[in-house]
């Protein structure tokens, strides 16, 4: 199980790399558990500079385990303990977070570029929040900080209508900064990060928090979206987004 996240560091970059190919790198509780350690101990660590996070040639992340969420569904939970865990750690991430996107990028795998300050994708990923289509709400303060990236409207066709976006799209809404060949992105993500790593840490930590603004504000929003979360979750169009999900998987 540890396996399916690998921790490691190069010089003053840490490296997260999801690795569950067999299911797309779909994020388990366990998962959560150990990219939260990892952000936590970067945060404190007077060696790391600056963090990329990366997944696979076929997939960033395909987004939360489904099977968690249909527990939670039946045992009436909202986002697993493990889920807020992770969501707080990245939205108060102390170092600088670069991402490496192949494949595709679902549900909290395109919310999370939204806490990144830095994002390569290769020219074929995929990013898509079908948050709606299974009667629920968007999560990761994506309510938030999506609208401020691109406008409401935008905002409103990925959130609510569950939109996909090409690599090239997400680079003009401002999500990725790059767009490149998938053979590419984890060595222009880490050239990223490592030009990161150069400039003086205190002064990039101090713009950092400029630009991102309010973390309590983020921190609120993130709240407020798993309190309706978990409501959605015990309501009847959940139930039947889940049943008929599963029933096409069998």
């Amino acid at each position: 199980m540890t396996g399916h996240v690998i921790v490691t560091d190069d010089g003053p970059i840490r490296i997260l790399r999801l690795n569950r190919p067999e299911k797309r790198n779909a994020l388990t509780d366990a998962m959560y558990e150990m990219l939260s350690e990892a952000l936590e101990n970067a945060a404190v660590s007077k060696s790391v500079r600056c963090v990329v996070i990366t997944g696979g040639p076929e997939a960033f992340t395909a987004g939360a385990d489904l099977n968690d969420f249909l527990h939670a569904a039946q045992h009436t939970e909202g986002l697993r303990p493990q889920t807020i865990r992770f969501l707080h750690r990245i939205a108060h991430a102390g170092k600088p977070l670069v991402a490496a996107v192949e494949g595709v990028a679902i549900g909290i795998g395109t919310t999370m570029l939204l806490h990144c300050d830095y994002a390569v994708a290769a020219i074929d990923a995929r990013f898509a929040t079908p948050f709606v289509n299974l009667g629920l709400v968007p999560e990761a303060g994506s309510s938030l900080l999506m609208p401020r990236l691109m406008g409401m409207r935008r905002a409103f066709e990925l959130l609510v209508m569950g939109r996909a976006l090409s690599a090239d799209e997400a680079k003009v809404l401002g999500l990725v900064n790059e767009v490149v060949p998938a053979g590419e992105v984890e060595p222009e993500a880490l050239k990223a990060a490592r030009q990161i790593a150069a400039l003086p840490a205190e002064a990039v930590a101090a713009s950092r928090r400029l630009i991102r603004g309010s973390t309590a504000e983020i921190v609120r929003r993130i709240d407020e979206e798993s309190e309706i979360f978990r409501r959605r979750l015990r309501s009847d169009e959940a139930k039947a987004a889940f049943e008929a999900f599963f029933s096409r998987k069998g």
